[in-house]
């Protein structure tokens, strides 16, 4: 199994960042559904009727396929599950296991994204660039972090583990692990315990 590894920069320097590139095999994506989304009654819900799930598993065969260089195919295959789940995620970024995209619609994750292990992410939530870099400019979310209705981040930033975002914020810098910010431009309204 591939590997991801490198430590956060900045005030998550202590914190290692672990990615999981390949989640064949166990499915986590359909207990991640079960376990943290009350809705989900069965294992075989996620599988027949959650355009999240269908959106995710979409986004781990065109990644397959941009890495083994088929640019082409990649790009009519992404385009169209974009038309179909209104869910964009770019071939290149890089999406932990046991991801949950609840709802779905609306959800945006740029190139250069690195979104670990257990996230979960509500509709309309954009990981995306400023529009003033190039090169590595997308958001590393660490893994067991929630990702509200509508937040943005924007920019080369980091998302520490198990950190929260609300809903409708707008996250321009980095955010420690284990935190809550809201609003826009978001701020903390509980820090971890130093």
């Amino acid at each position: 199994m591939m590997r991801f590894s490198r430590p956060l920069a900045g005030s998550l320097g202590a914190t290692h960042f672990r990615l999981r590139i390949q989640c064949l095999g166990r499915l986590p994506g359909l207990y991640a559904s079960v376990n943290r989304d009350p809705a989900t009654e069965e294992i075989v819900q996620p599988f027949l009727y959650h355009k999240g799930f269908h959106a995710l598993q979409s986004h781990r065969v065109t990644h397959r396929l941009w890495n083994d260089g088929r640019r082409a195919l990649v790009r009519l295959i992404q385009s169209r599950a974009s038309e179909i789940f209104a869910i964009d995620i770019h071939p290149a970024a890089q999406l932990g296991c046991g991801l949950l995209m609840d709802h779905g619609t609306g959800v945006v994750i740029g190139e250069t994204s690195i979104v670990g292990d257990d996230v979960t992410i509500f509709q309309g939530v954009t990981l995306g660039g400023t529009g003033k870099q190039s090169g590595d400019r997308h958001p590393k979310v660490g893994a067991e972090v929630l990702l509200c209705a509508n937040a943005t981040v924007l920019g080369n930033i980091q998302i520490g583990r198990g950190s929260k975002i609300g809903a409708g914020s707008v996250v321009l810098e980095n955010v420690p692990a284990w935190s809550t910010y809201v609003g826009v431009a978001a701020r903390a309204v509980v820090r971890p315990i130093e």
